[in-house]
């Protein structure tokens, strides 16, 4: 894959598209806290990986509309919001997720007369956790659809898997969200639901995140299908497929 820009990124959280208000993302880090374990006999540190953590740092601009930014960050609420941050909005495309807190919303009034705030999210329970978008950005479904798949490489892999689900617009009785695997993408292996890879059936705006087994077994290609009773549903899937044991 070639070098890329920034440009064509979004920004979702807890089931709302804020990308039309953000100036700037700042930091989109994680990892495991890095703990020393140096003996006497070393002349340089020695470290160890301690427990995971993430975070999200990026600007909005100051929109008080409906569903726009400030209606969604100013209350500074205190249940975990899920943030993803998307690097384009093409099928596969590269997303980081994070079930987090949003710690401040920082206004700056600059003398140029702009008024931006400063946004900080950090991980609560997982830490950062970057996957592929199963659905182009923010897919559209009116009634239920087998959605395109999108090769993870490698074969399968026996370690489980992660997904994140946004949900910005819902009419109907419900929508169930939930993920396939194959081997071949349906060519002679037939399209199966993964285990445990099924989001809470939705009813309105929501977010969701889920986890299989740890020692699960994913196939190589992955799609998201829907079912239920609904004529607009509007959302987006991020699955990590484990490369390795992963434990939270």
């Amino acid at each position: 894959m070639a070098k890329q820009s920034g440009l064509g990124d979004a920004l979702y959280a807890a089931g709302y598209d804020v990308s039309g208000d953000i100036n700037s993302l700042g930091n989109v880090g994680g990892g495991p806290s890095a703990l020393v374990f140096t003996g006497i006999d070393k002349s340089a540190f020695e470290r160890k990986g301690g427990v995971r953590d993430g975070r999200v740092e990026f600007v909005s601009y100051f929109n008080p509309g409906t569903d726009a930014a400030h209606e969604r960050f100013s209350p500074l609420p205190t249940t975990d919001q899920i943030v993803t941050y998307c690097r384009g909005t093409s099928l596969g495309s590269p997303a980081a997720c994070l079930v987090g807190k949003q710690l401040n919303y920082d206004g700056t009034r600059s003398d140029d007369g702009s008024f931006t705030f400063a946004i900080n999210a950090v991980a609560n329970g997982f830490g950062l956790e970057w996957g592929r978008l199963l659905t182009a950005g923010k897919r559209t479904d009116t009634t239920a659809t087998n959605g395109s798949s999108v090769d993870f490489g490698t074969g399968s892999t026996a370690f489980g898997l992660q997904a994140y689900l946004h949900v910005f617009a819902f009419t109907g009785t419900s929508v169930t969200v939930k993920l396939q695997e194959s081997s071949d993408d349906g060519a002679v292996d037939p399209w199966t639901d993964v285990t445990g890879g099924a989001f809470t059936a939705a009813t309105g705006i929501t977010s969701e995140r889920i986890q299989t087994g740890r020692s699960q077994t994913v196939e190589r290609y992955l799609r998201v299908v829907t079912t239920g009773t609904f004529s607009n549903a509007v959302f987006a899937v991020v699955v990590n497929r484990n490369a390795t044991s992963t434990s939270f």
